[in-house]
Parts: structure tokens; C-alpha cells; sequence
């Protein structure tokens, strides 16, 4: 009988679970709503298309490997904290555009070049400016595929900040 308890504990925490949302949307219907879905906010269920409750820009704009490699960290710890409920998008201006070229004209890491690889395919949207590209003498074509070309970076970044985006930069 003592293992009896131990097999019942995650049922219990999923009934728990259930009981807690269950409370939080009668208590929903009974407060208009406002209060109690703020609290219940981080159990709330997100259907396909919804859009995220968090955005952030990410400003890519030097080339050393260190600084690369903490930005880089951040956007993925950032993806691990929210999940599919945040929007992420990474603007490479000026030195930072490196990790964005086929072929970079500056040392890149291989490890920083696979995890923006990765990064992309989990959604992360990373953007190249066009003023960076022509002043290398570079165009469109010369940028990864999952990257997009933007013809001004510091206008992206603000562009996104006017559309509710969080601004990051070291």
C-alpha cells in the first residue's frame, strides 16, 4: 500500500490542474473576466494561428564570436522560456550580418552557424540589411535562404518596436 500514494501523485497534480483552470474560468464569468484570465494567463490554451503574446527584436551588429554566441544563447533560452507563445526576429546590421552570409567575408564560427540554422527552423526570423549588404559589395543573393533581405536594418528595428516588438542589444 505505500507505492499506492506514489502512483496516485501525478493524477492527483493533473486533477489539481484541471480543478485550478476549471476555478479560473468561473471565476472569469464572475469577475467580467479581465482579473482572472491575467492570472491564468500561463495555463491558457493557445490554438494554432493565435497569435503570440510576446514579441522581441534582436539587434545582431557586431562580429565578435563571444557577442555572437550570447545573443544567440539569449534567442534560444528565449524559445525555450515561451514556446510557440513568442515571436522572435534577429536583424544582422553592419558586422553582425556575418552569420547571415553564405559565405562571410569574417570569421563565423561553425557552432554559431548551425545554431541560427536551428533557431530558423524553430521560427525565429532572421533579417539582413541591404545597406550592409551593398557596402560589402553583396546582394540578396548572397544571404542564407531562411534569411530575409530588408533594405535598412535600423528601419526594421524600428518598424518592428512601433509593432509592440521588445528591443534587445548588448
Amino acid at each position: 500500500m505505500a507505492k499506492l500514494p506514489s502512483l496516485l501523485q501525478p493524477v492527483d497534480r493533473l486533477r489539481r490542474r484541471w480543478l485550478a483552470r476549471l476555478l479560473a474560468g468561473g471565476g472569469a464569468l464572475a469577475l467580467g473576466g479581465q482579473a482572472a484570465r491575467a492570472g491564468a494567463k500561463e495555463d491558457a490554451l493557445r490554438f494554432p494561428g493565435d497569435p503570440p503574446a510576446h514579441k522581441v527584436v534582436y539587434q545582431l551588429n557586431r562580429a565578435e564570436a563571444d557577442y555572437q554566441e550570447h545573443v544567440i544563447f539569449s534567442v534560444g533560452a528565449m524559445l525555450r522560456q515561451y514556446g510557440d507563445d513568442i515571436k522572435i526576429v534577429v536583424v544582422g546590421i553592419g558586422p553582425g550580418i556575418h552569420p547571415l552570409l553564405k559565405k562571410p567575408q569574417r570569421p563565423v564560427s561553425q557552432t554559431i552557424r548551425e545554431k541560427v540554422a536551428s533557431l530558423a527552423q524553430y521560427g525565429v526570423e532572421f533579417q539582413a540589411c541591404g545597406n550592409t549588404l551593398t557596402s560589402l559589395k553583396l546582394t540578396e543573393a548572397d544571404i542564407l535562404p531562411f534569411a530575409q533581405y530588408v533594405e535598412v536594418g535600423a528601419a526594421a528595428l524600428m518598424e518592428l518596436q512601433e509593432q509592440g516588438y521588445a528591443y534587445i542589444s548588448w
